[in-house]
Parts: structure tokens; sequence; C-alpha cells
């Protein structure tokens, strides 16, 4: 008999922790050599965990909701001839929250609490950390967005490996310190009076925070666990990156004639379809090539210029969320490669099988808001990228067309295509030119070009 540990997997160069979702196991079961064990959540994508064993959950050591470091041990699994021949321990109880009494309906009431000069904050966040105390991304976007200073940071006793402040750690700083819960530096040395006022309010509560209410006929819906992530990214790309947005747009006539043509053979002969996704990921890897700058992230003052080209493509799921799958190295594919990778990941998205790889290492990202009947779009950067590019709904439109014999107005496929960028690496010249580089690709579609 033998006690195998099951460590929670590394799921991406940028990911250090994970949030257990789901059990599919619990102490006492059985379990065999890559079944799944339970399900993870990163802001990236969800993931299910195997197992690197065959036998019986001997432990689990975490429960639904927790966030976990990687490398952490989750679960022990008993192994070997006897493992079925001890009673395994109890599953470890969910943690009900506590009901809270109901509060009479009373009038409002404000306590004024006084808090002295002296006021000292609780011993627990006085404690200062090492000076090499490693923060994750994620925890320094979070209190860079919260306004969270490097000196409090320090005063965060972490939970993670070796000390590590985790999410849910400056989640619950954050928490407390708008609560006026959470002591910090500056409370320790302040000077002059504080004081807190707590209204209870009428209206049944919990922890003394008054109800929001609403007039009229509302329907109250909670974010799940994916939108609120993706509120947290988009709100601080916007707060990162100064957004600077170019507009053009693309006779593409010539691309759609193609691929009208083409596409019955294209599916038969290749086994997937050809759509207008990969034809414009083709444009701009092209470009990319031409504009390298374009391909890059800031790190403080230093760019960071890639010479690996991974195209994000924004893909909508069945939930009304969006997920970016990247193609890695989308300059060593061609159209069929593209066409592969981009229905294969659109696929997996749709159906929860994206892999946590699947959605890291992006350099530049684009999202087709045509696909919704939208014109064109204003999209957000997809940090730390530095550009995203929109390409909107194809119509028909009478314009004018020049010719050596003159101009006429013919009907013709137009589309426009927008273009987000961080101003502070991408000016104007670069980011319109880059743009418009991207049209005249798509202008100049060989009609009669093979696969």
């Amino acid at each position: 008999m033998a006690i195998v540990d099951l460590i929670m997997p590394k799921l991406g160069e940028s990911i250090m922790e994970a949030t257990v979702l789901k059990w599919h196991k619990q102490p006492g079961d059985t379990v065999k050599m890559d079944e799944t064990v339970l399900e993870i959540a990163t802001d990236k994508v969800d993931s299910e965990v195997p197992s690197t064993a065959e036998g019986v959950i001997e432990e689990i050591l975490f429960k639904v909701n927790d966030v976990v470091p990687i490398g952490t041990v989750i679960a022990r699994i008993r192994s070997g001839a006897a493992a079925t021949s001890t009673p395994a321990p109890a599953p470890v109880p969910e943690k009900t929250p506590d009901t809270p009494a109901p509060v009479k309906q009373t009038q409002d009431i404000e306590y004024v609490q006084s808090v002295t000069p002296n006021f000292q904050p609780p011993t627990s966040n006085l404690q200062p950390s090492s000076a090499n105390r490693f923060y994750s991304p994620l925890v320094l976007n979070i209190a860079a967005s919260e306004g969270v200073s490097m000196s409090e940071l320090e005063y965060i006793p972490g939970t993670g490996n070796e000390g590590r402040v985790t999410k849910k750690d400056i989640l619950q700083y954050v928490q407390e310190k708008k609560a006026g819960k959470a002591g910090s530096p500056q409370q320790a040395v302040g000077s002059q009076q504080q004081v807190t006022v707590i209204k209870e309010s009428s209206t049944p509560t919990t922890n003394n925070q008054q109800l929001t209410t609403y007039s009229g006929n509302v329907e109250i819906i909670e974010m799940d666990r994916m939108r609120k992530l993706i509120a947290d990214h988009m709100v601080r790309s916007k707060q990162t990156s100064p957004h600077v947005t170019s507009f053009t747009e693309a006779d593409v006539t010539n691309l759609v004639q193609w691929r009208e043509k083409v596409k019955k053979d294209f599916e038969k002969r290749e086994g997937t379809k050809i759509t207008f996704t990969p034809i414009f990921i083709e444009a701009i890897v092209k470009c990319i090539k031409k504009f390298p700058l374009i391909n890059c992230s800031l790190d403080g003052d230093r760019i960071i210029v890639k010479k690996d080209i991974n195209i994000g493509m924004a893909t909508a799921l069945p939930s009304g969320n969006l997920i970016v799958p990247v193609i890695k190295n989308a300059d060593q594919l061609n159209l069929v490669g593209l066409s592969k990778q981009v229905n294969g990941l659109a696929d997996a998205a749709r159906n929860g099988k994206l892999r946590a790889d699947d959605t890291q290492g992006g350099t530049f990202t684009m999202t087709n808001v045509g696909t919704f009947g939208s014109l064109m779009g204003t999209p957000i950067i997809n940090q730390p990228q530095v550009a995203i590019m929109a390409v909107g709904a194809i119509k028909k439109r009478p314009v004018v067309v020049e010719t050596p014999a003159g101009d006429s107005i013919a009907i013709r496929h137009m589309m426009y295509l927008s273009m987000s960028y961080d101003h502070r690496i991408v000016d104007g010249s670069l980011g319109a030119t880059f743009l418009t580089a991207v049209a005249k690709e798509l202008e100049n579609f060989n009609p009669e070009r093979e696969y």
C-alpha cells in the first residue's frame, strides 16, 4: 500500500492558482488512472484534473470554491492491493453559510464609533513580509485596480505556497478594507481621530450592509463566475492601457466570391469548412511580419517584441460569455491549417473541451463582431497584448470604383475594420498604417488562388 499525492497541476506560465469547482470523487471512492477526480477553474478556462494513480481516495484537502496555489497537494490516493481493506475517512464537510437572523423592522439607526489616534490595526496585519516576496500578475492587477499600495501588500498575510498572497487573500483584504475592518500601515501611525459610521437598515441585511432597493418591475441576476472574471479583466485592461481606436473599410468582393466558389470542394477535400475567420487571420499575420511592433507587450519601461505570432480569436459560448482560444505559431500555417485550427478551437470552446494551454500565449487578438450583425466595434485590448482588431459584417453597398477607363458606381461587398491599441506603445501613425495594410491585403485577395 502506498499513498500518492494528487497535485494541483501547472496550467500555464502565468497561472499561479486555481479554484476548485466540483469534486467528482469523495473519500472512500475508487478511482482509476486518468479518471477525472475534480474540476478546477482559472481566470482563463475550466479544466478537469485526472488521477495520477489507481486506488481509493484517502483524503481531499480542499473544499469547493477554495482557491489553491499551483503545486499544492489537493488530495491523497491509497494505491496497491490493500487499498480496499482500510476504511476511508469521512468526506470533508461542505461549509454551510450561516443564516443571518432576521432584522426587526425598526427605524434606521446610525451608530458612531470613535477611533482614537493611538488605534493599532490587528497584529496579523502588521507583520511585514520579506522584501523578496513574490506577487502573481493577477494579485498585482487586483491591487492596482483596488488602490492597494505595495506597502499595504507587504502587510497582507498570505495563505499560499511559501506565504504568497493569493487572489482570495487580497480580495478578502479589499473587502475588509472597504468595510473598515482591515488595518493598514497608514492607520497604524494616524494622528487624527477617525470616525466610522455604521448604518443599520430597516430592511433585513447581512453584516450590517444595507441592501440596495430597486423600483419598478425588475429581475436580479447574479453574475456567474466566468462573467465576473470577464468583467474584472475588461476593467483592468481599460485602467492599464490608454485605448485608441482607428477605423477603415475594405472592398472584399474578390474574397467573398472566391470563398463561395471553393467552399464545397474545400470541405469535401479537407474535411473542414472554410469560413472568413482564417482568411482574416492570414491577412493579419502577413501584416504583423511587416509591422512587428504590433506583436508585443509592455513590461514597465521595456517593450517586449514577440517573435512568435499567436493569434487569439474571440469565441462566443452558448452561455453568452466570450473566451479567447489561441492559434499558436499562426505564421507557420497555410489556409488549410488555419481553418482546421479555427474550427477545432471553436468547437472545443463551445463544448467545454478547451485545455488551459489553448488560451495561453496570445500575442494579438481578432474578434469578428460581424458574426452578430455589427458593422463595426471598439474592442477592448486583451492584456498584456497591445492591440486587438474587430472585423464587421460584410454588406453589399454601391461604391465608386476607380478604373483606367474612369470612375463608375458598382455593387461591392464592403466591410469595416477597427483596431484598438495601447497608445503607450502604438502611436496613431503605426496603428492606422497597420490597419490599412490589413484592409489592402484583403482587397488584393487573389480570386484565382489555390487553398
